[in-house]
C-alpha cells in the first residue's frame, strides 16, 4: 500500500519511514545543536543534605556541575598520562585539554559536545600518533563514552541510538579509509560494545527519571484534585445538615403564623393580614430553600428522621467512642445556654470528627472533650494522648480537618489544630454567638 502526495507522487512505507529517520535525526543532532542548554542545579538532596554542615547545604544543589567538573579532570590526567612517547610536558597538558574540554561542554551545550568528541577524536588521534588503538587512545575513549553517557542523561534514549549509529559509522570509515596502512585498530570493537552498555544503561535511568516525574506530577495533581472533592463533598454536607435544620424551622415559623389568629379573639383584620403574610413568605421562603439545596442532596439521600444532633446529645457520642476503646473525658465550663441550631450541630460535628481522627490516628491514646461556653460564643478543645500499645494507626486520608475547618469558616470562627509537645494532637475551636438583646417595646422588668 502507497500514499499519493499532492504532486502525484508516491511515496511507500520504506520512504515515509526513511524520511521519518532523517527528520528525527535532523531534530535531534542539526536542529539547533549549538543551543545554549545549561545544566540546571539539583534538587535539595533529601537526608544526606542534612547531615553536610551547615555552610555546604546550599551549594549541595551544585553537585551534578561538580561530579562533571571532577570526570573532565579525571579524563585530562588519563589522557596525559597515555603512552605518547617522549614529548614535553605541554603538549601532554594540551592533550588532557582537548579530551576534558567535550566533557565540561555537556554542561551548557549537550549536543554540540557531542560533535565536540568526534573532533576531539581526530585531533587526539593526529597528535597522539597512530596506533593499535586508533583512533581513540585511552584518554579520548573515555572521554567519548563520558560524553555520550552526559549527553543521553541531559536528552533521552533515541539521541543516545543516533549517537551511538554515528559511532559505529565514524569507526566504520575511519577503517575504509584508512585500513590498507593501518587496519581497523582494537579500539573500534571496544567503542562499539563499551558505548553500547553504557548508553543503554543511561537511557534506562534517563526513562525511569521521566517516569518518576511524570509519576510525581500526576500525584500532585491527584491530591489536588482529591481535596478539591473532599472540600466539595464537606460543603455538601454541611448544606444537608443546614438544609434540615433552617426547613425545620421556617416551617414551624409557617405553622405558627397560621395558628397565630386563632389564639386571639376577635382579632383586627390588619393582624390577620400580617400573619397570613407571614406565612405566605414562610413557605415561599421554604420552597425557595428546598429548590436550591436540593441540587446538593444525593439521589439516595433521605433527609433523618430524628432532629439534627446538638451539644445536648454530647454525652451519648462519648458514649459511643467509650464502647470503641477510646478513654475520653469531658469537662464543660461556664453557664451552659441555648445557642443557635447551626452553631450546636457545628460543635456536635467538630467533636465528633476530632474523636474519630484519634480513634483512627492514635489508638490506644486518652482524650479529653472542652465545651466552654464563654460571653462571645463557644470554645472547643479536644486534644488526645500520643499512640499507645501494639495497634498500628489508620492510613486515613487526612480530610477531617478540612471538614472542621469549613464548618468553622460557615460560622466566622477560628480554629487551630497541630501536634502537642508531648506528642499528641490538639484541635481548638471558637465559634462566636451574637449576644441576644431584650425588646425595647417593653421594660426588663416587665409590664407594672
Amino acid at each position: 500500500m502507497s500514499e499519493t502526495t499532492t504532486g502525484g507522487t508516491t511515496r511507500t512505507p520504506e520512504i515515509k519511514m526513511a524520511t521519518g529517520l532523517i527528520q528525527s535525526l535532523r531534530q535531534d543532532l542539526f536542529t539547533d545543536a549549538f543551543a545554549y542548554r545549561p545544566l540546571a542545579p539539583a534538587g535539595p538532596g533529601g537526608s544526606f543534605a542534612r547531615l553536610l554542615p551547615q555552610g555546604m547545604r546550599h551549594r549541595w544543589i551544585w553537585r551534578r556541575h561538580a561530579a562533571v567538573v571532577a570526570l573532565a579532570l579525571f579524563v585530562m590526567v588519563l589522557a596525559g598520562a597515555s603512552d605518547l612517547g617522549y614529548v614535553s610536558d605541554a603538549f601532554r597538558f594540551g592533550i588532557g585539554l582537548v579530551a576534558a574540554l567535550p566533557v565540561l561542554m555537556t554542561l551548557v551545550r549537550p549536543i554540540a559536545a557531542f560533535w565536540a568528541a568526534i573532533g576531539m577524536t581526530l585531533v587526539g588521534s593526529v597528535m597522539g600518533g597512530w596506533s593499535a588503538t586508533w583512533p581513540w587512545s585511552p584518554g579520548t575513549f573515555v572521554s567519548y563514552i563520558a560524553v555520550m553517557v552526559l549527553v543521553t542523561l541531559r536528552t533521552g534514549p533515541r539521541v543516545a541510538a543516533w549517537m551511538w549509529a554515528i559511532t559505529v559509522g565514524f569507526g566504520l570509515s575511519a577503517s575504509i579509509f584508512f585500513t590498507q596502512r593501518y587496519g581497523m585498530g582494537a579500539g573500534q570493537p571496544a567503542m562499539f560494545v563499551a558505548s553500547a552498555f553504557a548508553l543503554v544503561v543511561a537511557a534506562s535511568i534517563k526513562i525511569r527519571r521521566r517516569a518518576m516525574a511524570e509519576v510525581t506530577a500526576q500525584q500532585e495533581v491527584t491530591a489536588v484534585e482529591r481535596d478539591r472533592r473532599t472540600l466539595l463533598e464537606e460543603r455538601t454536607t454541611i448544606a444537608r445538615e443546614l438544609h434540615d435544620v433552617v426547613a425545620h424551622h421556617m416551617s414551624v415559623v409557617a405553622i405558627q403564623a397560621e395558628a397565630a389568629p386563632y389564639r386571639v379573639k376577635n382579632p383586627p383584620p390588619e393582624l390577620e393580614a400580617a400573619f397570613v403574610t407571614i406565612r405566605e413568605n414562610a413557605v415561599a421562603a421554604l420552597t425557595e430553600l428546598r429548590r436550591v439545596l436540593g441540587v446538593v442532596r444525593s439521589a439516595d439521600y433521605e433527609a433523618p428522621d430524628a432532629p439534627q444532633p446538638t451539644l445536648a446529645s454530647l454525652d451519648g457520642l462519648l458514649a459511643n467512642v467509650r464502647e470503641a476503646g477510646l478513654d475520653v473525658d469531658k469537662t464543660v465550663t461556664g453557664a451552659v445556654r441555648e445557642l443557635p441550631q447551626g452553631v450546636e450541630l457545628s460543635a456536635y460535628r467538630i467533636i465528633q470528627e476530632a474523636l474519630s481522627n484519634t480513634l483512627r490516628h492514635a489508638p490506644g491514646a486518652a482524650a479529653a472533650v472542652e465545651v466552654s461556653y464563654v460571653l462571645g460564643g463557644l470554645g472547643i478543645r479536644v486534644v488526645n494522648e500520643a499512640a499507645t500499645g501494639t495497634a498500628r494507626p489508620s492510613s486515613g486520608a487526612g480530610h477531617g480537618i478540612t471538614g472542621m475547618r469549613e464548618r468553622v469558616a460557615m460560622l466566622e470562627g477560628e480554629m487551630t489544630a497541630g501536634p502537642t509537645a508531648e506528642g499528641g494532637y490538639e484541635v481548638a475551636v471558637f465559634l462566636p454567638v451574637a449576644a441576644r438583646t431584650l425588646p425595647e417595646t417593653e421594660p426588663a422588668g416587665g409590664r407594672g
